[in-house]
């Protein structure tokens, strides 16, 4: 299976090109666990004030491609915020 490093790096290559699996495990992997999963959508909350959330959902085992491109966003601000701490 693929590493969190390698997925990240093909969803800024092809936000279009990835499964929904996969993307949870980044999701997870930045984020922890999804604070509602009872649905056909996942919900992940981020530590920021405002839209503190991200929304997956998957379509026939892909992820949407604007949802990819939100996680990215997420996960750069994180790791500015880390930076930031450091």
């Amino acid at each position: 299976m693929a590493s969190i490093e390698d997925i990240v790096a093909r969803m800024r290559r092809n936000p279009s090109g990835l499964r929904f699996g996969e993307l949870v495990k980044v999701c997870e992997y930045f984020m922890g666990p999804a604070r509602q999963c009872g649905s056909s959508h996942l919900v992940f909350k981020t530590p920021w004030q405002g839209d503190p959330r991200i929304n997956i959902q998957s379509s026939k085992g892909k992820a949407k491609p604007y949802q990819v491109r939100q996680v990215l966003l997420a996960i750069e601000r994180l790791e500015a915020k880390r930076d930031e701490s450091s």
